[in-house]
């Protein structure tokens, strides 16, 4: 059997991962068949993810004004079998090229918006991440002290930033899988941090019992290189 091929290199930096626990019949609309919801003690999540894409490179090319760009994400916890990964309700970033492609070949659900990334490091880790989405501007902001550790492989930090597998569904309804290959990664010490942005606008109305909850984790993750690999239907 052909091994997949890679599709994407990068740096994936900074990631902060605002996790939300729910039931696990609000994301079964978007589960791919043969999934379920990976949970904790019959809870499932959903994150909110921001971190800086860097030294992109898409078949080993890098494309031009798409090499170093933010990203957020809202992404849901899912499990086939043994493999453990997620599946991508929304992703933004602010290039246009990426969504093509994504979109085009794997039917993500990608979208280019108007948002912008910025990371101060000293003693202290500040993150701040900005979108503007119908007309409207929403933040995410963060502060850590820089003093990245491995948390242990039990931990929730371990549970929600590491995912071999990425899972979605083709144009014609069957499920895909892509793998993404990282070393672990570190975390940093959080201090605070705050976002205002309201699920319902940004996501849908049935996102909106975000808006009244409390983060069950945040996570603030070193990051690495990552590879994407080509992905295949799901047997």
């Amino acid at each position: 059997m052909n091994e997949p091929k890679l599709f994407l290199r990068a740096r994936w930096q900074d990631l902060i991962l605002i996790t939300y626990d729910v039931d696990p019949n609000l994301l079964l609309e978007h589960i791919p068949p043969g999934l379920e919801p990976d949970t904790i003690d019959g809870r499932a999540f959903v994150s909110l993810v921001a971190f800086d894409f860097l030294e992109t490179k898409i078949k080993g090319i890098k494309v031009p004004f798409h090499v170093n760009f933010p990203e957020i994400n809202l992404r849901i916890y899912v499990k086939n079998n043994e493999k453990r990964g997620v599946v991508f309700v929304r992703e933004f970033v602010p290039r246009t090229i990426i969504p093509l492609i994504a979109n085009t070949l794997y039917n993500e659900n990608y979208k280019a918006i108007t948002m912008s990334s910025e990371v101060q490091k000293n003693g202290a880790i500040f993150l701040n991440h900005k979108i503007k989405i119908l007309g409207k501007f929403y933040e995410i902001n963060a502060e850590a002290e820089n003093k990245p550790y491995m948390p242990p492989a039990d931990s929730t930090e371990h549970f929600f930033k590491e995912h071999e597998w990425g899972f979605g569904t083709s144009k014609d309804g069957n499920p895909l899988i892509y793998r993404v290959e990282h070393p672990l990664w570190n975390v940093y010490p959080l201090v605070k941090f705050q976002h205002n942005f309201d699920f319902e606008d940004i996501y849908g109305k049935k996102w909106g019992i975000l808006n009244e909850k409390s983060p069950y984790n945040v996570t603030f993750a070193q990051g690495s290189v990552v590879k994407v690999f080509e992905g295949k239907l799901m047997e």
